[in-house]
């Protein structure tokens, strides 16, 4: 079902309509008492189940004991007072703070660096300068998200935000100062003022060295790398479903390892994989996402995906690349922001005749302009020029642009740079309240995986890291709360039946199920960025749900058919049935917004209307007849 609840305070109107694979068709209305967006999560955001005879929560089991070195060496099970999924800021700076309180698992797909936060490059916005002001920070938050930020949620990031960035700094993150000592602060596009912390242009990576080193040194957090997140552990307890852990496949021992905790905080990036062209790495497959939905969590405002404006264009590189790339180069907004210049290839500046702000306009102005130049021109991309500044200015503030360019026979102080909108964020996500917390008890949330309400319809430039460290930070009280209040049975562990790692399948089979898969991705990835991608229209959005529906059903259908089974788990697979999750939430969600707002736009509604001013929220679906991308694999039953 979707469900739209109007941003801000005042009354809760909820618009709700069926959500399945034909879309959202039924409307009615329904009218709740008053109540803030941001603080109301927990209160109403309840999936209605009926009861179940069996509870989650044990009130006369001992606590969960504290994890040692040698309580580790179970091969199939691990206890934790809290588990993180995913090793960006979000997940490193909460996991941090509540090890100060327990025993912290930390469970990353990959290698332990390898977030959207290493390759955030422009910086952390935070007012920082006395010209500047945070009523000026939220005033631009609100605008470049078309009016459907929640104010109360853009306050409170906007206000502890310099106290995040002085924490950083205290642990080590060095950014950078200028000639009188100070922070060097840039501008971007969207900001009224110059507010950038950065460290040159690989801010992410700084940062992301900082609190990995902290971790490390931190003998009560555990790091599980290459650990694929299946599914959350849940149960109900009474009308609430509640959070107890995740199960995972180690991707190089192929073993499911389980993991129960009291406090689970997902903070697993966000599902810009989704599209062919992204800037974000190879793990951004919409797992968590798509996790939280199987386990009832409510989903908001999916439609408003963010395409970087400003993504290097291999093709127009001097030097081609025999190598194809996993993600997109991102080309900093600070590029635009340091005096940066779009032209067509006719080298004719087209910004102003599409914004007075040029090209310090937001992202979503910035990407829709050069997608209409690329289609009236039929060109494969644009040249951003900033080789008229200094050299040494250039080269100071994007030594890593200006040696991957280099790398491709341009210089970027004598050449303008190739640039190409490209998948890049996540503004919806998984709804959260001002705390983190979910309508799943025990399930907290933080960074691109979130939906918190501050960026509305699209995200401001350098707001996203900054609402990583304000969230992760704030969902720290609560979870400890949370822990030292629940106590667990040791058994349950054993209430869910394991994922079945298929080997029971010959190797033939494997390979034709793998080579299935990854044509089918390429599919629906195609799919996506043909009819789901910066200007929309109802026709081809009708049409991606429609061959997305006959997609899905092709590819389980082959699967079932070589004899794989619901149970069994393996990357590839599980990560394609994030992929059809998450991309049916997007044009769900796109369907049912009948106006242009921010980073959704459509030629059949081109303009914004006040009466459509509402987050869509999607809640979650029956599992009868659901597709195995919409069902948990392992839960308890709901009734």
């Amino acid at each position: 079902m979707t469900t739209c609840i109007p941003a801000g305070t005042g009354k809760l109107h909820f618009r709700v309509r069926d959500f399945n694979a034909q879309g959202c068709r039924k409307a009615s209305w329904v009218t709740f008492s008053e109540l803030s967006w941001s603080r109301g999560v927990s209160k109403f955001l309840q999936i209605q189940r009926c009861n179940s005879s069996q509870s989650p929560i044990n009130e006369s089991s001992k606590p969960l004991r504290t994890i040692t070195s040698s309580s580790l060496r179970d091969d199939s099970t691990k206890f934790f007072d809290f588990t993180v999924i995913g090793s960006g800021v979000a997940g490193l700076r909460y996991a941090l703070e509540v090890a100060k309180h327990g025993s912290v698992a930390v469970i990353t797909k990959a290698e332990p660096h390898e977030s959207n936060t290493n390759y955030a490059q422009g910086g952390v916005s935070a007012v920082l300068c006395p010209s500047d002001s945070v009523e000026s920070h939220v005033q631009d938050t609100i605008v470049a998200g078309a009016y459907l930020c929640d104010e109360e949620t853009v306050r409170v990031v906007c206000t502890e935000g310099p106290e995040r960035i002085r924490e950083l700094i205290a642990m080590g993150a060095s950014f950078d100062h200028g000639e009188d000592g100070n922070l060097h602060l840039t501008r971007e596009g969207g900001h009224s003022h110059h507010r950038i912390v950065h460290a040159a242009d690989m801010t992410g990576k700084e940062i992301e060295r900082a609190l990995l080193e902290a971790v490390i040194k931190d003998p009560n957090i555990f790091m599980f790398q290459h650990h694929f997140a299946i599914d959350l552990l849940t149960s109900q307890d009474g009308s609430e479903t509640v959070c107890l852990g995740v199960d995972t496949l180690n991707t190089e021992t192929l073993e499911v390892i389980r993991f129960i905790s009291k406090v689970t905080l997902l903070a697993s990036g966000g599902a810009g994989q989704i599209y062919p062209t992204t800037t974000n790495p190879p793990v951004a497959t919409g797992d968590g996402i798509a996790m939280a939905h199987r386990a009832q969590a409510v989903v908001s405002n999916m439609e408003f995906v963010q395409f970087h404006p400003t993504a290097l264009a291999d093709e127009g590189l001097p030097v081609k690349s025999t190598k194809a790339r996993g993600n997109a180069f991102l080309i900093t907004e600070a590029v635009r922001g340091d005096g940066g210049i779009l032209y067509n290839l006719d080298m004719e500046r087209f910004m102003p005749l599409y914004d007075e702000r040029a090209e310090l306009a937001t992202r979503d102005v910035v990407a829709r302009s050069i997608d209409d130049q690329l289609k009236k021109r039929n060109e494969k991309y644009v040249l951003l020029d900033i080789s008229h500044k200094p050299r040494d200015k250039i080269l100071s503030h994007f030594p890593n642009i200006a040696a991957e360019c280099l790398r491709g026979g341009l210089d970027i102080t004598r050449q303008p740079i190739p640039v190409v909108p490209a998948a890049h964020y996540m503004c919806g996500g998984v709804r959260a309240g001002l705390q983190g917390e979910t309508n799943v008890q025990g399930l907290y949330v933080a960074g691109e995986v979130a939906c918190t309400g501050l960026h509305g319809a699209n995200r401001l430039a350098s707001n996203s890291l900054l609402e990583a460290l304000v969230f992760a930070r704030r969902a720290v009280q609560p979870s400890i709360d949370h822990m030292k209040s629940s106590s667990l049975d040791f058994s349950a562990s054993n209430w869910w039946s394991r994922p079945v790692v298929p080997m029971s399948l010959e190797r033939n089979v494997i390979n034709k199920i793998l080579t299935m898969t990854r044509k089918v991705r390429k599919e629906l990835q195609s799919i996506m960025w043909n009819y789901v991608g910066i200007v929309r229209s109802t026709t081809r959005l009708e049409a991606a749900e429609q061959k997305i529906h006959d997609l899905e059903a092709k590819w389980e259908d082959y699967l079932f058919r070589l004899g794989w089974e619901p149970t069994m788990v393996g990357l590839e697979a599980c990560e394609m049935r994030n992929f059809f999750c998450c991309a049916k939430m997007v044009v769900s969600s796109a369907l049912a917004r009948h106006e242009s707002r921010g980073l959704h736009y459509t030629i059949d509604f081109p303009h914004v209307e006040e009466s459509e001013r509402l987050p869509t929220i999607i809640f979650p679906c029956s599992s009868v007849k659901s597709t195995w991308s919409s069902r948990q694999l392992h839960n308890q039953p709901m009734c």
